[in-house]
């Protein structure tokens, strides 16, 4: 085994998926990289995951105390960094990915699982002691909506796509959400060229989430026919892109379950499980036994203040290591 935080130190002050990469591919004897840029190494069934990207590019951590400071210490370096200190292990892959975060629609993940072929897929990602066991699904999709703009004097009367696509945010947020878990976002919105002109164009970037694939289908289809309905009362033109989805459901086994128990209880925890979005998505839709498995102690992921406990990867070392061996790997 190697060292977890010190590559977590190094990883740390890397930008991208392709510096992250290489170096991860130095660290890993017998590693391999596709096109895609995901690293691997291993042959087995039991495929293990940890992705490469940040939601925010990741600085050189601030130390304070037990804990270190800075975007990207933890989502996802901190799990990189213990993924990469395990040894090689008979019937493991170890794989780094690309492609998790953002508009990256699992495309790493994805393509591993479809060419390795594994009979389990664990995502080694998140805080101790959480264990996704239920993976959270989503639609995530671009909006715009354009109209031939002018002067906001000379042509004033025209359609303007930057109020219609703003009423169409409020409705949006008016659209029922059942009591099954499921969440809207609109994460961006923008448009227009300037305070005097009537915008040609206006866009939004949403997603949708739900555990209940029935709930996420009903929201895509209320926002799709929302939004068409909506460009029509204003006499503008509507584009809807999918950018994206995730299966929802769940696929972890009994045997999966038992096994971090076995795990988290080698460190003193006990698993708390939750639903969430996670590689092991990737495994879900193939309907292949899968979850995420935790292995630090942090918080305020995606922001600037994101932190990490430096202790806590030893911690997820060993509950990793000890959730493998009740598996039978060894």
């Amino acid at each position: 085994m190697t060292d977890p935080l010190a590559h977590l130190l190094a990883l740390a002050g890397l930008v991208g998926e392709e510096a992250r990469g290489a170096y991860v591919l130095g660290q890993l004897p017998g590693g391999r990289r596709d096109t895609l840029g995901n690293v691997w190494a291993g042959e087995g069934q039991i495929l293990l995951l940890a992705h490469l990207d940040t939601v925010l590019p990741p600085v050189p951590p601030r130390r304070l105390g037990g804990r270190l400071y800075g975007p990207g210490v933890g989502d996802n370096s901190s799990g990189v960094a213990v993924l990469l200190s395990l040894p090689a292990l008979p019937g493991v892959v170890r794989a780094f990915t690309v492609g998790e975060e953002g508009l990256g629609n699992l495309r790493g993940a994805r393509a591993l699982v479809e060419a390795l072929r594994p009979k389990v897929v664990v995502a080694v990602d998140g805080y101790l002691p959480m264990v996704v066991d239920r993976a959270l699904g989503s639609v995530r999709f671009r909006v715009a909506f354009l109209g031939p703009g002018g002067h906001a004097w000379g042509e004033r009367g025209r359609p303007n796509p930057v109020l219609a696509l703003a009423e169409a945010v409020a409705e949006a947020y008016r659209i029922h959400l059942s009591p099954v878990e499921a969440s809207l976002n609109v994460g961006r919105l923008e448009g227009g060229e300037a305070v005097n002109a009537i915008p040609r164009r206006a866009e939004a970037l949403l997603e949708v989430r739900s555990t209940d694939p029935r709930e996420l289908s009903r929201l895509e289809e209320a926002l799709t026919a929302l939004f068409h309905e909506k460009a029509r009362a204003h006499r503008l033109e509507g584009e809807l892109e999918g950018l994206g989805r995730r299966a929802a459901g769940k696929t972890a086994t009994s045997v999966l379950l038992e096994a971090a128990r076995r795990g988290l209880g080698a460190v003193g925890e006990r698993p708390l499980f939750v639903c969430g979005s996670t590689d092991a998505s990737a495994g879900v839709e193939k309907g292949l036994p899968a979850l995420g498995f935790g292995v630090y102690r942090g918080g305020e992921a995606h922001t600037p203040r994101e932190w990490v406990e430096a202790k806590s990867l030893y911690l997820g070392q060993k509950a990793l290591l000890a959730f493998l061996e009740a598996l039978g790997v060894g």
